[in-house]
C-alpha cells in the first residue's frame, strides 16, 4: 500500500528524494528482455535454485508477475513479450507516459507509483485491473479511468490534481472500494472538505484515504453536499440516458437470443429455404400454380413459426423469472454479508479508537522520559514499556479476531453461492430440455410440411410436362426447364434436391437452437462463477488491505508521537 510513502508529501520534496533513491550507477533506459528475465529469476528462484534455473530457458508465456523498480526506465516497453501478466510493479522510476501496455488484458494490479508522469491515458483496455497505484506522480487531471469497471483499489494520492473534476466518473466505476487523493493540492484546501465530498459523491466507496467510512460520517457528507448531489445527476443525466437506451436495445436483442426464437415472429425461416436453393428456384418457372403452392407453403409455415416463437417467449419469461431470483437473492445474501461486516468493522474501530489513545499517551510519557535523558532501563520507563506490549497484544488479538470473523463470514458466502450457482444450474437446464423437447415436435410438423409440398410440386410439374409433351408445346416453357422435358428422372432429382435443401435448413435452424439453448445456460453459469471468483477475491482483497492499514497505523504510532512532540518543542 501508499502508507510507506507519506513521507514524500509534496512535488518539491518527493521528486528531489525521489532521484536520491534511484540507483546512480544505472542508465537511464527502456525495458529489455534480460532486465525481465533477470528480474524473473530473481523473483521466482534462490540462491542455488537461481543459479540452477539460469541454465534453462525462461519461458515468457508463463510468467505472471514482474518486479522493475529502482531501474531508471524512461519508457515502458517490450510488454507485448508477457501476455499472461497479472502484476506489474514499475514504481520508483524516471517514467513519463503510460504506454505499451494495451495487450496486458490479464492484467490485475499496476503499480506506476513514484515516476514523472502527467498524463492518465491509455489503460482503456485493461479491462481486469483490480489494482493501480499512481501515486507520487505529476498528474494534474483525473480523467479516462471509468472504464476500469473491476478496479477495486485507487490511489492517486501525492500529485497535482487542483480540481475534483473527474471524481464524479467513478460513479460509473461500480467495484472501485478504496480511493486515496492525499498529498493533492484539492485535498490541501482548507475551505474545501475533500473527503466528504468523496464520500458524498461515491455512495459505493468504503475505504478514502485508507480511513473506513463510518454509516454517519457517509449521512453527513451527503447532507452537505445534496446540492453538488443534484448538479452531478443533472449533468450525468443525458449519459446516463443515452446508456439506459443502449443498456435496453441490448436488453432487447439479448431477450431474442435468449429466447432462441430470432427471426422466427415472421416469414424469415419461409425466405431461408429458398436461399441457395437452385433447383427449387427453377422448379417455380413453371406457372401459376407452383407459385399458388408456394404462397400455401409459405402459409403453413409460417403458422408454426408463429407457434415456436410464442412457446419460446413464454419459456423465455419463465427462464428470466428463475434468473431474476437467483440474482435477487444473491444481491441479499451480499448486502446482508456487507452489513455484518461493517458491524463487525464498526466495533472494531470503535476498540481500536480507546486502545491507540491509550498507546498514545504512553509512548508520550515513554519519549517523553527519553527526551528528558531518562534511561530506557529505569522502572518507569520499563513499565510503560510493558504496558504498550500488552496494548499491541490486545490491538492484535482484537484485529486477528475482526479478521477471521470477516473472513469466516466471506467464505461461508462464497459457498453459499456457488451451491446455488449449481442449484440454480440444474434448475435452469431441466428448463430449458422441457423447452427443446416442445420444439421439436414443431419441426417434426415442419420437415412434414416440406415434404407435402414436395410431393405436390412433383404432381404439379408432372402434370406440367406431360401436358406441354402432348401437346408438344414448348414455346411458353423457360430455358431452364426445357432440357429437363424428356427426362422425369431428372425433373424428380430436381424435386428431390429442393426437398433435401429445405429439409436441411430446418434441421439447421433446429440444431442452432438446441445448442444455443445448452451454450447460454453454460456461458451463463461460467460467467455466475466467474463473477463470484471476482467478487470473493475483491472482497478478501479489501479485507487484508484494510487489516495492513491498521497494522501500519499501530507500527507507525511511536513515530508520530515522536514527531508531535519535536513539533510541540520547536514551536
Amino acid at each position: 500500500m501508499d502508507q510507506s510513502s507519506t513521507a514524500f508529501k509534496t512535488e518539491d520534496q518527493s521528486k528531489p528524494l525521489l532521484n536520491e533513491i534511484i540507483y546512480p550507477d544505472i542508465e537511464p533506459g527502456i525495458i529489455k528482455r534480460g532486465m525481465i528475465e533477470a528480474s524473473y529469476s530473481h523473483e521466482e528462484h534462490r540462491e542455488e535454485e537461481r543459479r540452477l534455473h539460469q541454465l534453462e530457458p525462461v519461458i515468457l508465456e508463463n510468467i505472471k508477475t514482474i518486479r522493475l523498480e529502482f531501474k531508471n526506465i524512461l519508457r515502458i516497453d517490450l510488454m507485448w513479450i508477457l501476455p499472461n501478466l497479472t502484476k506489474l510493479c514499475l514504481n520508483c522510476n524516471k517514467i513519463e507516459v503510460i504506454e505499451n501496455i494495451g495487450m496486458l488484458t490479464s492484467l490485475k494490479e499496476l503499480n506506476l507509483s513514484f515516476n514523472f508522469i502527467e498524463k492518465i491515458e491509455n489503460l482503456n483496455t485493461l479491462i481486469n485491473l483490480e489494482i493501480l497505484s499512481l501515486f507520487n506522480n505529476r498528474i494534474e487531471t483525473i480523467e479516462n479511468l471509468d472504464g476500469l469497471v473491476k478496479l477495486v483499489i485507487l490511489s492517486l494520492g501525492n500529485n497535482l490534481i487542483k480540481s475534483i473534476e473527474g471524481i464524479s466518473r467513478f460513479l460509473f466505476m461500480d467495484s472501485l472500494r478504496v480511493l486515496n487523493l492525499e498529498g493533492n493540492p484539492i485535498s490541501q484546501n482548507l475551505d474545501f472538505p475533500l473527503s466528504k465530498y468523496v464520500i458524498a459523491v461515491l455512495p459505493k466507496l468504503n475505504y478514502y484515504e485508507y480511513t473506513f467510512i463510518k454509516d454517519e460520517i457517509r449521512k453527513e457528507a451527503t447532507a452537505l453536499f445534496h446540492r453538488e448531489l443534484r448538479e452531478i445527476g443533472d449533468k450525468q443525466e443525458k449519459e446516463i440516458q443515452t446508456r439506459e437506451i443502449l443498456k435496453r436495445e441490448q436488453s432487447q436483442a439479448s431477450r431474442l437470443a435468449s429466447s432462441f426464437v430470432e427471426h422466427l415472429d415472421g416469414h424469415q425461416l419461409y425466405d431461408s429455404l429458398w436461399r441457395g436453393d437452385d433447383d427449387g428456384r427453377i422448379l417455380m418457372l413453371i406457372g401459376s400454380q407452383a407459385q399458388d403452392l408456394a404462397e400455401e407453403y409459405d402459409k403453413d409455415i409460417f403458422e408454426i413459426t408463429q407457434e415456436i416463437y410464442k412457446l419460446g417467449m413464454d419459456r423465455f419469461v419463465e427462464r428470466e423469472k428463475e434468473i431474476q431470483d437467483f440474482m435477487e437473492n444473491l444481491y441479499n445474501g451480499q448486502e446482508e454479508l456487507q452489513a455484518m461486516g461493517q458491524k463487525e468493522i464498526e466495533d472494531f474501530l470503535q476498540f481500536k479508537d480507546r486502545i491507540f489513545e491509550d498507546a498514545r499517551l504512553t509512548h508520550r510519557q515513554l519519549e517523553q522520559n527519553s527526551m528528558h535523558g531518562e534511561d530506557d532501563d529505569s522502572p518507569e520507563n520499563l513499565k510503560l514499556s510493558d504496558i504498550i506490549d500488552k496494548l499491541n497484544i490486545q490491538f492484535e488479538d482484537c484485529m486477528n479476531d475482526m479478521w477471521q470473523t470477516l473472513m469466516l463470514q466471506e467464505l461461508h458466502l462464497h459457498e453459499a453461492i456457488e451451491e446455488s450457482t449449481t442449484n440454480f444450474h440444474r434448475r435452469l437446464s431441466e428448463l430449458m430440455s422441457k423447452f427443446v423437447e416442445q420444439t421439436q415436435a414443431f419441426f417434426v410438423q415442419l420437415r412434414e410440411i416440406a415434404g407435402h409440398f414436395s410431393e405436390n410440386m412433383t404432381e404439379i410439374v408432372t402434370r406440367f410436362i406431360s401436358t406441354k409433351l402432348a401437346l408438344q408445346d414448348f414455346e411458353d416453357v423457360p430455358i431452364e426447364l426445357r432440357v429437363f422435358m424428356d427426362d422425369r428422372d431428372a425433373i424428380l432429382n430436381l424435386i428431390a434436391g429442393m426437398k433435401d435443401s429445405h429439409t436441411l435448413r430446418i434441421d439447421e435452424r433446429e440444431d442452432r437452437m438446441a445448442t444455443r439453448s445448452k451454450d447460454f445456460i453454460d456461458n451463463m453459469v461460467d460467467n455466475l462463477y466467474i463473477r463470484e471468483i471476482e467478487r470473493h477475491r475483491a472482497k478478501i482483497l479489501e479485507i487484508n488491505s484494510f487489516i495492513e492499514m491498521m497494522t501500519e497505523a499501530m507500527a507507525s504510532l511511536p513515530h508520530d508521537v515522536r514527531e508531535e512532540l519535536l513539533v510541540e518543542e520547536y514551536a
